[in-house]
Parts: C-alpha cells; structure tokens; sequence
C-alpha cells in the first residue's frame, strides 16, 4: 500500500465532528473525516491553517497534522 503525503490549507473544519475539508495547493477539495482528524492528534484546526496530509491509495486522508508536526507513522 503506497501512501502519500500532501499539504493544504484547512477550508472548513466542524469541532463537534471533527470532520472538515482542505484545499490542496492545486486547488482541489478534499474532505476528511473524524478517523483521519484524530490520527494527528491534533484539537483544534482553525480555517486557513497549513496542514499536511498522509493519504491511501484510494486518496483518501487517512491522517492530517499541522505542517509544523511530524505525522503520525503509518
């Protein structure tokens, strides 16, 4: 199973669920769920916030942390 990671920018972020989506640099939306939120242990993530992302091969975030934190190992 190959993983990538990518970086973005936090688009929306819901605190009760801890779900949201991100804008990768390309423009392109992808959502995250709450599995995936708390894989980086993070929080709190505020909209506009730099994150990067740890993705399956489906595309799928399977993990997302500030780019200023390592990200979890796989």
């Amino acid at each position: 199973m190959t993983r990538t990671e990518v970086q973005g920018t936090a688009r929306v972020f819901d605190p009760a669920t801890r779900s949201g989506t991100v804008l990768l640099d390309d423009g392109t939306e992808l959502a995250f769920d709450t599995a995936a939120f708390d894989a980086g242990g993070l929080r709190l993530l505020r909209l506009g916030q730099r994150v990067k992302m740890r993705r399956d091969d489906a595309g799928r975030i399977v993990a997302l942390t500030l780019v200023t934190l390592p990200l979890p190992l796989p």
